[in-house]
């Protein structure tokens, strides 16, 4: 707990403040992401999926209506600012009741097994100890459960995104697509 509270306040290199979230997570951004575009191939009603440094809820949000009143969301993040935020904007959407927020910074996720699909967008990047992470994700999602990891082209050169999808792979991954995804770089991995 005190190892979490430390991250939070003196904030590690690799992440990004919680406010600085405001300048991508809002409405404009759906103009070229649209986030119920990108999840709805993979989500349906019933599902219970991750959202992997879910920030204030932008792809939370949108699953959240796709997993209906019988799945669920469960929304990790490692800053409790961006999960209060987070659930003030699934208060307001009506789907609060469908999402779990998680505070963690723990390669052991602490989430249920067996999950249908997981999504890691824009922040695998950030992380220390990245196979760790992945081999957390990959033990929580049940056979033939799906991973979207989507990194940013700005940040992850070529060379680094192929370093990570290695780490997918050692993982327990399998690629199964490289969807379009604007400015970023894309692939949708099974278990």
């Amino acid at each position: 707990m005190l190892k979490t509270l430390r991250k939070i306040l003196l904030m590690d290199r690799h992440t990004c403040p919680w406010w600085l979230a405001y300048t991508w997570d809002h409405r404009l951004r759906t103009l070229f992401q649209d986030p119920e575009d990108i999840v709805s191939p993979w989500v349906k009603e019933g599902d219970r999926v991750l959202d992997v440094g879910c920030g204030m809820g932008f792809f939370s949000i949108a699953m959240a209506g796709y997993v209906g009143g019988t799945g669920t969301v469960y929304a990790l993040d490692i800053q409790q600012p961006m999960l209060d935020i987070l659930m003030k904007r699934a208060r307001l959407r009506g789907v609060e009741s469908r999402i779990r927020p998680v505070l963690s910074d723990s390669r052991d996720l602490p989430v249920p097994v067996g999950l249908d699909f997981a999504l890691a967008f824009w922040m695998l990047h950030e992380v220390d100890g990245q196979a760790g992470l992945l081999k957390g994700i990959s033990s929580v999602l049940k056979p033939g459960g799906s991973f979207l990891l989507v990194e940013p082209r700005v940040h992850v050169t070529k060379k680094a995104f192929e370093k990570e999808l290695e780490l997918c792979r050692t993982a327990g991954f399998t690629p199964a697509g490289t969807p379009e995804v604007a400015l970023s770089r894309a692939v949708l991995f099974s278990r």
